[in-house]
């Protein structure tokens, strides 16, 4: 059999999850978002981790060496810290090693809940800190705990321009300095325009201004952007995270994925919502969205898909050599050259200290569970 190199999933809010196939309703991404929140209240530490490990084993049997986890969930509901304040943080990434992949823990900074500083909802504040540099203690002890591990990397998250002010965007920027940095850009035209009408910049260019973008720094998302914000993502020479499927699923739009690409960005993937996890999926809809978008077929080959679901996914998380899967032969790979425009992520060979038996009535007890509290 022919060994692939495992695939890195660049972003993932864990906790999503428990969304898929549920009636969870919302005309656009804000409707969604309601219920979103609604699932998040409901998680505690010991929740959390089950669900966080039964997620990341099905990674693990899709062929997913690496995530990045984009972690907000900090502090109980109603927002009181645990006596732990990283019992959240730790919760997850027990999920992670106990299935054998790696995470990049991205602590995420929330301060806000928009740019007219209003106080975040009730739903809101389990996700918040008071101020940047409360935040930033935080964040700088998380990394000294797990500082030497080498499947763990802590990095660093701007949630939004929405919910990090401007002032703080810097403090958010310079707190882990060697670290990962990723921030969710302009997903969807609301941002964009609030943002325009509360600084008269787009996020890209508040961000840029605030020193944010740099080699080391991942746009999330990065859906509907100018010609300029594509010059200053690519001039950057850091990264572009694309999730087609959850990008299709919440309806956000088909970002430019070449355009970035050309103008010198490191294009990566990730899941996200979970809405599928199949990485090749999610390389496939990165190349098909970018086909719909432009009525060319050229923009991707199998080679640029292939780099940007491991070795700059890899680099976007702080990894390198994560391994490799083997693919078991089925009817949709048979007489298929590259393997990447057929296989998914049933075609992976389970690893053999993980049961897919086990995965399965794990996600459907967990899930189960998260619904009844909601």
């Amino acid at each position: 059999m022919t060994t692939y190199p495992a695939f890195a999933n660049c972003h993932s809010h864990a906790f999503h999850r428990a969304l898929r196939g549920r009636a969870v309703g919302g005309a656009d991404f804000w409707g969604w978002r309601d219920g979103m929140y609604a699932v998040a209240q409901v998680l505690d530490p010991d929740l959390y981790h089950r669900l966080a490990r039964a997620t990341y084993a099905e990674m693990a049997l899709a062929g997913i060496g690496a995530v990045g986890e984009f972690h907000y969930l900090h502090h109980s509901p109603g927002g009181m810290p645990y006596a732990d304040p990283h019992a959240m943080a730790d919760a997850v990434i027990a999920a992670a090693w106990e299935v054998g992949i790696r995470i990049c823990l991205l602590d995420t900074c929330y301060l806000r809940a928009g740019f007219d500083g209003a106080e975040p909802a009730p739903a809101q504040r389990r996700f918040t800190y008071p101020d940047a540099d409360t935040w930033a203690t935080h964040a700088a002890a998380l990394a000294a705990r797990y500082a030497g591990n080498p499947a763990v990397v802590i990095g660093a998250a701007i949630h939004s321009v929405r919910a990090v002010d401007e002032a703080s965007l810097p403090v958010v920027a310079a707190a882990l300095p060697d670290a990962p940095l990723h921030v969710h850009v302009s997903e969807q035209p609301a941002e964009n325009a609030a943002c325009l009408a509360a600084t008269g910049r787009t996020p890209v260019r508040l961000l840029a201004d605030a020193g944010v973008w740099s080699p080391r720094t991942t746009a999330v998302h990065a859906t509907h952007l100018s010609a300029g914000d594509i010059a200053t993502l690519g001039r950057s020479g850091g990264f572009a995270c694309f999730c087609p499927t959850t990008e299709a699923e919440l309806a956000d739009g088909i970002g430019p994925s070449v355009a970035l690409r050309e103008a010198g960005a490191r294009i990566t993937l990730g899941s996200d919502s979970h809405t599928v996890i199949d990485m090749f999926a999610e390389a496939r809809g990165l190349a098909m969205h970018e086909r719909l978008a432009s009525g060319e077929r050229e923009g991707w080959t199998a080679e640029q898909l292939w780099r940007a679901a491991t070795t700059d996914g890899a680099a976007s998380l702080g990894f390198e050599g994560l391994g490799g899967f083997e693919l078991t032969g089925s009817a949709r790979t048979a007489g298929v050259a590259e393997p990447l425009w057929a296989a998914t992520a049933a075609d992976v060979v389970p690893p053999a200290d993980l049961d897919p038996a086990w995965v399965q009535a794990e996600l459907e007890a967990v899930v189960t569970e998260v619904w009844s509290r909601s």
